[in-house]
């Protein structure tokens, strides 16, 4: 008996001493979803990222009206382009408020650089990374690095960062467009001139440990390739988000431009060694066009839906914002978001010419072309209805029949704004169109919506 009381004493004991394991899971689990959501249901705004904008002496007196285009410093927006020296006129922009600030890189004459044909000049716009966390902004949710030709659609940057909790470790950007590029860097690092988000408590760590890090990488090309070796070391992988555009491609971008990711556009770069992305105007004018659009609607521009016309047999491509594509027969949905190889490769060997992206030839008699009728205006009108009309703007010499869509000068194209919840970013869905019945018979109108439940976008008999 005097054993079994003790037995039953120590048993007692024992449960009181060792915690709850499922009681403690649960609670840690609450109080993680707890923060969680508090910390998503908190918006990111401008005021919580801060830039690091990688320039130099020489380019910068051109490429900061590019900076003009995206940078709102009527909205608290914070960082600074970085440059290796003053620049000898910056006493007369000193106080240009429509730019960012300029802040002066530490000296890198002490890391290696041994990559031939290459620029030391890397490893300086490499350390923009902790130059720009050194700032000591306080409230920082993320740091958003580019180059001075990377042009951002700021709305569609806060909201494609608002999926993430920042308070995470994040390390988000996009590959090239180019195969070559991909497999000759890698398929997990962030091109920087499609631009890097990096969450605040990552930059943090990665600028206590980046100096050193570098040391182990004098043999690499670019600046964007030590940012990755270092978050490699760190154990961190990169988040995939298809609207950063490094655009490693040149010519005529239009069959980019108009097949776009049902992702928010996010960035553009390279648009200074590309053709205007609107015919008849110079590249600064074309995208002030384009930015023009987004005022009105900024996660809808550049989204691209497909309807069809049974009466003609039509085929009917919407890049809002953009462009407007006519086929005068019925294409497949999968073979009309296929991008058009309206472009050439960025190099001219023959492994240049493959893509990380579904393509289709690019027709070269314009007479069996496509229609293409881009952005001439927006509108809105009652109700919040948005209206943009779309032109031709190119002159044809091709043979016009009753059936062919070559008759019509202008698309209109109606819609309602589009507001993106989180859980539309996690799981989109592209919207349906419908070709409204004809009130002139040079004019076509177009109308966005969504589309039902159980709706199919498809070539109806």
């Amino acid at each position: 008996m005097i054993i079994s009381f003790i037995l039953i004493i120590y048993l007692m004991c024992f449960n009181f001493s060792i915690p709850n394991t499922k009681s403690l899971h649960t609670s840690v689990t609450l109080q993680n979803d707890s923060s969680l959501s508090l910390s998503l249901s908190s918006d990111t705004g401008l005021e919580h990222i801060v830039f690091g904008i990688a320039s130099n002496e020489n380019a910068w007196s051109a490429r900061k009206e590019l900076v003009k285009m995206w940078w709102k410093p009527g909205r608290n927006m914070r960082g600074c382009v970085f440059l290796e020296k003053m620049p000898p006129n910056y006493t007369k922009n000193a106080n240009d408020s429509s730019l960012p600030p300029i802040c002066i890189s530490g000296d890198t004459s002490r890391f290696k650089y041994t990559f031939r044909g290459g620029t030391p000049s890397a490893i300086r716009v490499a350390r923009v990374v902790t130059e720009t966390v050194a700032l000591n902004h306080s409230n920082v949710r993320w740091y958003v690095f580019g180059d001075d030709d990377t042009v951002f659609f700021t709305e569609n940057l806060l909201k494609t960062l608002s999926k993430y909790d920042h308070g995470l470790w994040y390390y988000i950007g996009s590959n090239s467009e180019h195969f070559l590029m991909n497999k000759a860097f890698s398929y997990e690092m962030a091109f920087g001139g499609a631009g890097i988000a990096i969450s605040s408590p990552l930059a943090k760590v990665l600028g206590k440990v980046f100096d050193a890090c570098i040391e182990r990488y004098p043999h690499l090309f670019g600046s964007d390739a030590r940012i990755y070796s270092c978050l490699a070391e760190l154990g961190v992988g990169l988040t995939h988000e298809p609207g950063f555009h490094q655009l490693d491609v040149r010519g005529n971008m239009f069959g980019v431009l108009a097949a776009h990711t049902l992702r928010p556009l996010v960035s553009l770069h390279h648009l200074e060694m590309n053709d205007p992305i609107f015919p008849n105007m110079t590249k600064m004018k074309s995208l002030e066009h384009l930015y023009n659009a987004a005022k009105y609607d900024p996660h809808r521009i550049l989204q691209q839906t497909v309807c069809y016309d049974r009466w003609f047999t039509w085929t009917v491509s919407v890049s809002w914002g953009y462009a407007v594509q006519v086929f005068s027969y019925n294409i497949f949905l999968p073979d009309a978001l296929r991008i058009q190889e309206s472009y050439f490769p960025w190099q001219t060997s023959d492994l240049a010419r493959h893509y990380d992206f579904d393509t289709r030839p690019y027709e070269p008699d314009p007479c069996k072309r496509q229609l293409v009728y881009f952005l001439h205006n927006v509108s809105t009108g009652i109700n919040g209805q948005i209206k943009t009309i779309y032109r031709k703007k190119t002159p044809e010499n091709c043979t016009i029949t009753m059936v062919s869509p070559r008759r019509l000068e202008e698309i209109r194209v109606v819609s309602q704004k589009l507001e993106i919840d989180r859980n539309r970013l996690l799981s989109p869905r592209r919207q349906c169109c419908d070709v409204l019945p004809s009130t002139s018979r040079n004019v076509m109108d177009v109308a966005i919506r969504e589309c039902k439940e159980d709706e199919l976008i498809f070539i109806h008999p």
